[in-house]
């Protein structure tokens, strides 16, 4: 929800040109509040306040903004002013904004950047995306492993400002190539020993990944090692930068929200479900609709093939969606756990055996529970008793192909090397519907007839 609070106030000030008083607004605050009291502004009223903040300023509070506003920002304002914004943004940060920008407006801004700045953003947008180059930060904290421990702390007083984070300083011998690891906390807890070097007190068991591994694996080494940061090398472990812990959340987040839109048989989007184009959400939506719908269709044509059946027991036809119902739910929750447990690394592709083992045995249960549920029901409504045992049979049959496939289609895709997430559980639900009903009226015609 927007903070209404001081909007009234911010727009007298833009209004009668009160420099000083939104100066004041700029600075007296934490740069998210500020932003925070700045959202229901335009994107031209907010960069009216925002020229009043000194630069570095300006840049803290601006990372704040939601991102359609910082767009807004980057595509209709003067591009000298840009340039300064730019400028003092994580290396990462502009990066990942400036590939949301069109190609003739990136073109304007680019040249007046600074020409070192301009190369580390060329270097890093020539990363895939989707991959640790593309993620990280060029703003690495490191030193020379022939310093001392007072060269050091003199380095980190000169250099501090221009680094992300220096919870770790990684060490580097003269070609770049990462030596190994030390804290900003240790270097000062060895003040006593001035003259001792970092290659005397780093730690050589660095974890590291590869410029090219995919983000996912990266969010990966930085939860099971609960590190801060990673650094980034390239195959001669030469340090290339750093991904920090707030770039894995927000690639998590976004794992996380691409495979939450899977699961429910939505191509992924990136943007903000409110901004999105209505017609592209749609075409987000509609191919699995599609498919879905065919799916329910080859439903229909099998019921064609038990008219018979249909014809003679009419009381069949009241447990039909209870029967579909039971696959479908069965099925769906056996496939939403598998495909979070693949996704977190808690299930492997060699567990494939013990997860259809535990399936099997849940299959069973469940099946025995909804089984006796479901006789009751049959009891009143089937013509005998020995006619009412159809219901309980097929629903332990169908719980149980729900939670087997739920579970294998998942492991299936994984070793084929496509996204689990991929097998929805809409998708299992359609599967799990048309053997509902080939069990049903197969037990039927076993049980029932003369």
């Amino acid at each position: 929800m927007v903070n209404t609070l001081f909007l009234p106030e911010i727009r007298e000030m833009l209004e009668t040109d009160n420099q000083q008083e939104l100066a004041e607004f700029c600075s007296a605050l934490n740069p998210g509040r500020t932003a925070e009291f700045m959202e229901g502004l335009t994107a031209t009223e907010a960069w009216a306040v925002l020229r009043h903040a000194d630069p570095v300023r300006r840049a803290e509070i601006f990372n704040h903004f939601q991102d359609g506003c910082q767009l807004e920002i980057l595509e209709h304002e003067p591009p000298a002013e840009l340039a300064e914004l730019i400028t003092e943004l994580a290396a990462d940060d502009r990066v990942d904004l400036l590939q949301e920008l069109s190609e003739e407006r990136v073109a304007e801004i680019l040249p007046l950047l600074p020409a070192a700045d301009r190369r580390d953003i060329l270097r890093l947008k020539s990363h895939p995306e989707g991959t640790a180059g593309a993620l990280m930060t060029s703003e690495v904290a490191k030193l020379s492993e022939r310093l001392t421990i007072r060269e050091a702390l003199e380095e980190l007083t000169w250099q501090g400002e221009n680094w992300e984070t220096i919870y770790y300083i990684y060490v580097v011998d003269d070609d770049n190539v990462l030596r190994g690891v030390v804290s900003g906390r240790k270097i000062i807890s060895s003040l006593a020993r001035p003259n001792q070097r970092l290659c005397d007190l780093m730690e050589t068991d660095v974890i590291a990944v590869q410029v090219s591994d995919d983000q996912e694996s990266v969010a990966e080494k930085v939860e099971r090692y609960d590190l801060l940061a990673i650094p980034v090398v390239d195959a001669g472990r030469h340090l290339l930068g750093i991904i920090t812990h707030d770039d894995v959340i927000d690639v998590l987040r976004e794992e996380l929200t691409e495979d939450a839109q899977r699961i429910a048989a939505v191509n992924p989007f990136d943007e903000s479900y409110l901004r999105i184009n209505v017609f592209t959400l749609t075409s987000k939506r509609g191919p699995w609709l599609g498919i879905l719908f065919f799916t329910a269709l080859l439903t229909t044509f099998a019921l064609r093939g038990y008219d018979e059946e249909l014809a003679r027991f009419e009381w069949l036809v009241l447990f039909i969606p209870l029967i579909i119902s039971c696959g479908g739910n069965s099925g769906s929750q056996a496939a939403t756990l598998v495909i979070t447990a693949l996704n977190s690394g808690d299930v492997k592709l060699a567990d494939w055996l013990a997860v259809l083992l535990r399936e099997l045995m849940m299959g069973l249960m469940l099946g025995v529970f909804l089984a006796t549920l479901g006789f009751g029901a049959a009891w009143v409504l089937a013509p005998s008793p020995w006619a009412a045992a159809v219901l309980p049979i097929t629903l332990m049959g169908v719980v149980l192909a729900g939670c087997l496939a739920g579970s294998i289609l998942p492991l299936m895709f994984k070793r084929l090397g496509l996204d689990p997430a991929l097998m929805s559980t809409p998708f299992v639900t359609g599967i799990i519907d048309i053997l509902g009903l080939v069990i049903y009226f197969s037990v039927a015609k076993l049980m029932l007839s003369d």
